[in-house]
């Protein structure tokens, strides 16, 4: 009987319900923290993938001096999860609109279209941060719950002393099997939440200098594209 207590179905049963409820939010979390990193996983591989094709594709078109191709490619649905694309895309579009209007000499025609690539940037940047917020709370909240089972575990042991009058194990063994079980699901919960927020926030800031690095490259390509128009 004694084996029996101690095993996981055992432990559930000997908990309290205040026990229970901590080991139920914490299994919710643990879940909702690999969901998160399922879904970004797969959206930072997307994005990878696409941006490559981007980056590839864009590049003699821009050679040529084949803007509206240009912009007609970055905006394909096929590369509707490409930071990239979006971050180019925007700065084509603005550059073309704005060379069409009736603009005053001094109009800074390429600050114009830095600007709109540095809207895009900032939004592209947050949507890619989705989630990754949940993913820092659960992180820290997690121990502090296993915690929290630890003390109504504590708790439960003196209870089961006070219940039989004596201080032998068997009185505070279900209470502290209980604790321990709190903290140690806490922990299981939270650490793998930092490694994904960690590897996650790495992958951010990585597409965060690609797309600077592209937005530089194509600030030059206008103020070359526009010093060329002045020449002719």
């Amino acid at each position: 009987m004694e084996g029996a207590s101690f095993s996981l179905i055992g432990m559930w049963d000997s908990m309290t319900w205040l026990g229970k409820s901590v080991v139920s939010v914490l299994l919710i979390l643990s879940i909702w923290s690999l969901t998160i990193a399922a879904e970004r996983l797969w959206r930072f591989q997307k994005a990878k993938k696409e941006s490559l094709q981007v980056a590839l594709g864009v590049t003699p078109l821009l050679k040529q001096h084949k803007l509206a191709e240009a912009i007609t490619f970055t905006k394909d649905k096929r590369f509707r999860h490409s930071h990239l694309a979006r971050v180019l895309a925007a700065g084509l579009t603005e550059f073309q609109y704005e060379a069409t209007q009736d603009l005053p000499p001094d109009f800074d025609l390429v600050a114009s279209a830095r600007r709109a690539i540095e809207r895009e940037t900032l939004m592209t940047t947050a949507e890619m941060k989705k989630g990754l917020g949940n993913l820092a709370t659960i992180s820290t909240t997690a121990p502090f719950i296993g915690l929290f089972g630890t003390v109504i575990g504590i708790i439960n042991a003196f209870r089961g002393m006070a219940i039989s009058g004596s201080g032998g194990l068997g009185a505070v063994s279900s209470g502290i099997a209980e604790a321990l079980a709190t903290t140690a699901f806490g922990l299981f919960v939270a650490v793998p939440a930092v490694w994904m927020y960690n590897y996650f926030l790495n992958k951010v800031e990585r597409f965060q200098v690609e797309m600077n690095n592209s937005s530089s490259q194509l600030v030059d390509y206008f103020i070359k594209n526009e010093a060329r128009a002045r020449v002719r």
